[in-house]
């Protein structure tokens, strides 16, 4: 590190809508399904599908389940957000690092380039961007490197960028995961079963070369082994398809659930390792979506669901472990600068 070097640390994720209302769900859906690399077909033909056919109906649903989840204090993703950043900078700046913490969303405020000239403006001289995505993918990493790459040739700045790809076979953060999952009650000595649930994405990216489904594996492997499950004990499985006219990584967490339902045994707990904060996909989906699936599969077996046969753990989210991960990840790139 070279005196007066100040780096500049962006935090990126996806995006929250600015309310729960169904006006501002559609701004935030057609900004986050028209990225290049969601869309599901050409642009041109994908704004008529997605403005005339999708958006009037999902935006006023989805607005509902965000309803479910918001707080007196506004989105429980923004907040966590803010946490984290306050959080990394006092974490890096007690061990006396030259830093400027900040976070930006890919489809939401703040925006990534706004959040780039406020760095600048502070004074940074290096850059280093981390994606809040474990696991790398086109869509979500990808996405963020784009963006990146766009703020910075619109800015004119010519600032050297180390960008982190993933973490997702971090040692701190597989540790971190295992440790959340003993937390929430999980005994590796009993028969308690263990879902590892992912974001699913379409196969044809993983056609192209993605590396996804073999980081969700490998980070799956690793956080079972540090709890030191025998394979039987636990899965993988995927969530949150966005349409039926694709082929998705599967299998399917609801998929899983039906044959855990089936052949019974005993609680089942389901993480999601891929996800850094919680959001729609978990804090509704999952209490209102896959518990209740879970349970009418149990019934239809013939037993009767308990409170305790299925739970969630949470996001690392905004916690001090979290804060320690995102630490450990980001200090190897300002120590060798």
């Amino acid at each position: 590190m070279q005196r007066g070097d100040s780096f500049g640390i962006l935090m990126v994720n996806t995006g929250t809508p600015e309310e729960p209302r169904p006006r501002a769900v559609r701004t935030y859906l057609a900004k986050f399904l028209m990225d290049r690399r969601i869309a599901p077909m050409n642009r041109l033909g994908w704004w008529f599908v997605l403005h005339l056919f999708i958006l009037p109906k999902r935006g006023k649903a989805s607005a509902a389940k965000y309803a479910c989840i918001w707080t007196d204090e506004g989105s429980p993703f923004t907040i966590a957000h803010q946490k984290l950043e306050q959080g990394l900078q006092a974490a890096l700046a007690g061990e006396g690092l030259p830093v400027t913490v900040r976070h930006a969303m890919s489809y939401s405020s703040p925006a990534v380039e706004d959040t780039l000239r406020a760095l600048r403006d502070e004074g940074c001289t290096q850059l280093v961007v981390l994606p809040l995505y474990p696991q790398s993918a086109r869509s979500t990493t990808g996405s963020v490197s784009d963006s990146v790459a766009r703020a910075l040739k619109k800015m004119r700045w010519d600032v050297p960028v180390d960008f982190i790809d993933n973490y997702h076979d971090d040692p701190t953060y597989v540790r971190a995961i295992a440790a959340s999952i003993r937390h929430a009650g999980f005994d590796p000595e009993s028969d308690d079963r263990l879902l590892f649930s992912y974001h699913s994405i379409p196969l044809v990216d993983i056609e192209a070369g993605d590396t996804y489904e073999l980081q969700a594996g490998a980070s799956s492997l690793q956080i079972a082994s540090e709890l030191g499950l025998d394979r039987n004990r636990w899965t993988i499985g995927y969530q949150c398809r966005f349409d039926k006219g694709r082929e998705w990584l599967s299998p399917y967490t609801t998929d899983v659930l039906s044959r855990w339902a089936e052949a019974g045994g005993g609680r089942v707990f389901l993480v999601c390792p891929n996800f850094a904060v919680d959001c729609l996909e978990t804090l509704y989906d999952v209490d209102h979506e896959l518990k209740p699936f879970y349970f009418d599969r149990l019934r239809e077996a013939g037993r009767a669901p308990r409170d305790g046969d299925f739970v969630y753990v949470p996001c690392l989210d905004r916690s001090r472990a979290h804060v320690k991960v995102l630490a450990d990840v980001v200090r190897p790139y300002l120590e060798r600068a």
